[in-house]
């Protein structure tokens, strides 16, 4: 088993550590085109610990796409994270797209002439509008491209409700649906601690609160952090994902997937739970939603579709 990570920079540095240490494949690359030798000193840097941690991974760094190749699972980072501005304000995923647009033509590059078989999980933003761009340039089968979002999300969803309600964040169940953005749909009907309802545990205006706080909480951290993004979490939730792939655990989470008529949706990569095992998206799971949360989800099917429409003109 070999897995290939794209993109070197704090989630990608916590994807090869993580791998190593979880004992994930036993062969490892990491491909950085910027900056001197950055995934060739991370990954060095990594081996040179493994013996202390005794994994005997594989790993290796470089600058140069070709040691992507043979690679079984991919998972793409590649992108220019959101960063806040000397005004304090941050730029919205979406402002992001031409210059992730053109990193995202070189990573399908790279992908198609080294490992064009490989199932690939991307996490750079804008995260469905990047996914719908790997799509047209990688046209694999449904089943092997995808998007984390939404079990990044869901846990966000998750630590919150945990800690308003005053228990273990094993006690919470939760799904957030749609696109990676301002109008994600935490789906509070499928909400549950320990089984029960959620709202036996949160009054409705603190779940609204918690919400509102889930579609905002990217943007909570890169205010705090000041330079960056995330990375930590998003790098747990792919591997989440990974696990569920390489184990063939037959998990549902809730995957940006490409939709052919399900949710009344076709074409478009929208968040929705899935079953993932060996062969990567093997079920589209349609849940039963409220006629509120059903207009929620237009909303945020309707934000995708801008984006994606975006690709199409920045392609054109």
């Amino acid at each position: 088993m070999k897995i290939a990570v794209i993109g070197g920079g704090n989630i990608g540095g916590v994807l090869i550590q993580e791998i190593v240490r979880r004992r994930l494949a036993r062969y490892v690359s990491l491909v950085d085109v910027k900056g001197p030798d950055l995934s060739k000193g991370k990954c060095l840097d990594i081996a040179e610990g493994a013996p202390i941690i005794s994994s005997d991974v594989v790993v290796e760094g470089a600058k140069e796409y070709d040691v992507i190749a043979g690679a079984d699972l991919v998972i793409n980072t590649a992108g220019v994270p959101r960063a806040a501005r000397p005004d304090g304000t941050i730029p919205t995923r979406e402002e992001l797209l031409a210059t992730n647009l053109k990193i995202t033509d070189a990573v399908s590059e790279g992908i198609s002439k080294f490992c064009p078989k490989a199932i690939v999980i991307s996490i750079a933003n804008p995260l469905d509008a990047i996914v719908y761009r790997l799509n047209m340039n990688l046209k694999p089968s449904r089943e092997r491209l995808m998007g984390m979002a939404g079990v990044l999300d869901s846990s966000r969803y998750r630590y919150f409700v945990a800690k308003e309600a005053g228990v273990s964040l094993e006690n919470v169940e939760a799904i957030v649906l749609g696109g990676h953005g301002d109008d994600m749909l935490p789906i509070r009907s499928a909400c549950r601690i320990a089984g029960m309802p959620v709202e036996k545990f949160v009054t409705a205006e603190k779940l609204d609160a918690i919400e509102a706080r889930t579609r905002q909480a990217g943007g909570e951290v890169v205010k705090l952090l000041g330079s960056g993004s995330a990375f930590v979490s998003p790098a747990w939730a792919a591997l989440e994902m990974a696990e569920a792939i390489i184990y063939d655990k037959k998990k549902i989470m809730p995957v940006c997937t490409q939709l052919k008529g399900e949710y009344g949706v076709d074409g478009l990569f929208i968040g929705v739970p899935v079953v993932l095992g060996a062969k990567g998206i093997e079920k589209i799971i349609v849940m039963d939603l409220t006629e509120k949360e059903k207009e929620a989800f237009a909303k945020s099917i309707a934000s995708v579709k801008k984006s994606s429409d975006e690709v199409l003109s920045v392609a054109k």
